[in-house]
This record gives structure tokens, C-alpha cells and sequence, in this order.
């Protein structure tokens, strides 16, 4: 019996030590992201591979060049990327055609890719010319997160989506983000009537988020899931509930659209790199008081995720950080 109760004793004080350890160290890391210096600095210039020109790179906090800028993060997409660039490219084009006052462009962020993303990417900047194209190269990778928060921060457009590179979402379904939210602006700035002849109304302006969301398919995928992939997709739901707070089912699909004011908040503030930016932007918007919209979208499993089982304790390990970064307010918010 005193040998039980020794064990027990010991086990319970490993368990301490280890939770205290852990604390400890989710506070230290906490602490060292408290500022926005762990981020890769930009690059001044874009590279022209038909000139081989500098170009300028360009600033969030500069005014808008183009309508809509479309955001790519890719890592490791030689094989995906194409297929996704040829849909978007050929519907912009035809947007264009349509619209001889739509202007757009497209960022690849390749973010530390070791296979073909980098020539891929280059073949659509010298097909498409580099004012329509650009590629942002991070040298090592960082993440997804830090790969479209550079895309973000240096993009030209009133209105920027980030969007997958699998081609997950049809490009088309843009359309549905952008239509409301020029639906809310308008209403938020009471100028229903006015707003289309007002040549001072820009929705750059007005601070925006369109989250595309898949909760509409979440029956079905349950019923098809496999029981684990069920449980940790509502563990995970659990804790982001925990983490940013209600408001939007679906953080997590990769197809968001910014007005320009609202990108440069979330943005120049963002400290998470891998999968749980999501999570981080969706407490900012609450914390900027950032309407968020969530609308469905059409989805298809691509195969080649790079999300996998061990992802999910990087997910805790970045939800943790936030939560102690914010809420000790040692994460300090700019705006």
C-alpha cells in the first residue's frame, strides 16, 4: 500500500513538473513573439524573368493599384499549382474581356518550396507579364501563414483573396465574397443610393472580411469521414471556440477575402505562421470590431493535403501561443 502511494505521489509530481514545463515554455515563446520582428522581412524589388528589371515592391499601406489582387501561398506545389493558375488566369481573363475597367493580379508566395514551384510559378510571370503575375519568394519555408501574410502586405488591389493552391475552391465563387461585401459596405456607410455615382466611396475603405466556408458540406462529411478524422475535426472546432470565440463554423478554409483597410489591420498585427492564422485573424476582426461574413463555397478534396496527423499538435501548440499572447496582453495589438 505505501509503495501504491508512493508511485501515485511521484506520478502526480512528474505531472506537475511536466505542465509547469510546458507553461512555461508556451510563455517564453509567448514573450518572444510579443513584437512582429520574427518575420521575414520583404523583399525592395520583384524580379521581371523576360527583362530581368527590378521592380518595385509594392505596400499594403500604399493606395490601391489594382480592383482585386489574388493571393497564392505554395509550398512544395509543382504538380497542383498549374491547374489552379490556369483556372484563375483564364477566368480573369475573361473578366477582363467583360470588363475593361477590372484590373488584377496574382502573388505566388513560394514559401520555401524544394521541387518545380519556383519555374512553374515563373513560366505564368513570363506568360502573363510581371505586372499581372508576381512571384514572392521566402527562401526557406515558414508556413502558410507568414507565406500570405507577405502576400497580403505587399499586394496592389482594393479587394485581395487567398485562395489554395490545389484549386479547392473554384476561382468563381470570388464573386459570391466580393458581391457582399459590397452589399455590407454600402450599408455600413449608409449610402445605399449613392455609393455607385459617389466617386469618393472606395471599398478599399471600408474594413471587410469574407470568410468562404464549407460548414454546408459538414454533414456530409461526416457521414463519410472516418470516426478519428470526425473527432479531432470536432476537438479542434472545440478549442478554436475556446481560443477566438463564436462567430465564424469554418475558420479554417483557405479562400478569404480582405478589403484593403481591413488587410492592412489584421496583417501588420498577425504573429501565428502555420495553420492557425485563421484563428488569429478571426479574433482580431472581433477585436477591430471587423464584420465577417461567411459564405459558402464550392469545395472538392484535392488529393496532396499537406495537413496530416502531425499537424494537429503544431495547430494546439499556435492556439496556446495566442491565447497567452493576448490574453496576458503581452502580444500587444497596433492599430
Amino acid at each position: 500500500m505505501g509503495f501504491l502511494l508512493m508511485t501515485v505521489e511521484y506520478l502526480a509530481a512528474l505531472i506537475l513538473i511536466v505542465v509547469f514545463g510546458l507553461v512555461s515554455i508556451i510563455i517564453f515563446e509567448a514573450y518572444r513573439r510579443r513584437h512582429n520582428n520574427a518575420h521575414v522581412e520583404a523583399p525592395a524589388i520583384f524580379e521581371d524573368p523576360k527583362s530581368l528589371k527590378q521592380v518595385p515592391c509594392p505596400n499594403i499601406f500604399d493606395p490601391a493599384e489594382k480592383y482585386l489582387s489574388l493571393i497564392f501561398p505554395a509550398f512544395n506545389e509543382e504538380h497542383r499549382l498549374p491547374g489552379a493558375l490556369d483556372e484563375t488566369m483564364n477566368y480573369l481573363q475573361q473578366r477582363v474581356a467583360k470588363d475593361k475597367s477590372f484590373s488584377y493580379e496574382v502573388l505566388i508566395i513560394d514559401d520555401g518550396s524544394k521541387d518545380g514551384t519556383k519555374r512553374v510559378a515563373f513560366d505564368f510571370v513570363k506568360k502573363y507579364g510581371v505586372d499581372n503575375v508576381r512571384v514572392i519568394l521566402l527562401g526557406k519555408n515558414h508556413g502558410k501563414g507568414e507565406a500570405i501574410r507577405k502576400g497580403m502586405l505587399h499586394s496592389r488591389g482594393e479587394l485581395l483573396l487567398m485562395l489554395d493552391a490545389d484549386g479547392a475552391t473554384k476561382v468563381t465563387d470570388l464573386e459570391k465574397l466580393e458581391n457582399q461585401i459590397h452589399v455590407v459596405a454600402r450599408k455600413d456607410t449608409h449610402r445605399e443610393d449613392s455609393a455607385a455615382s459617389d466617386t469618393s466611396f472606395r471599398i478599399s475603405d471600408v474594413p471587410i472580411v469574407a470568410f468562404g466556408s464549407r460548414a454546408h458540406l459538414e454533414e456530409k462529411a461526416l457521414a463519410t469521414r472516418k470516426w478519428y478524422r470526425n473527432f479531432l475535426m470536432k476537438g479542434f472546432h472545440l478549442v478554436v471556440l475556446l481560443t477566438a470565440g463564436p462567430g465564424i463554423r469554418d475558420t479554417q478554409c483557405g479562400f478569404k477575402m480582405f478589403t484593403r483597410s481591413a488587410a492592412r489591420k489584421l496583417f501588420a498585427n498577425i504573429r501565428l505562421k502555420r495553420w492557425c492564422f485563421d484563428v488569429e485573424l478571426v479574433f482580431l476582426c472581433k477585436w477591430f470590431s471587423i464584420p465577417m461574413l461567411e459564405i459558402s463555397v464550392n469545395w472538392s478534396e484535392i488529393p496532396g493535403s499537406k495537413v496530416n496527423p502531425l499537424s494537429i499538435p503544431n495547430m494546439l501548440w499556435e492556439l496556446a501561443l495566442m491565447s497567452v499572447g493576448y490574453r496576458t496582453r503581452m502580444w500587444k495589438i497596433n492599430s
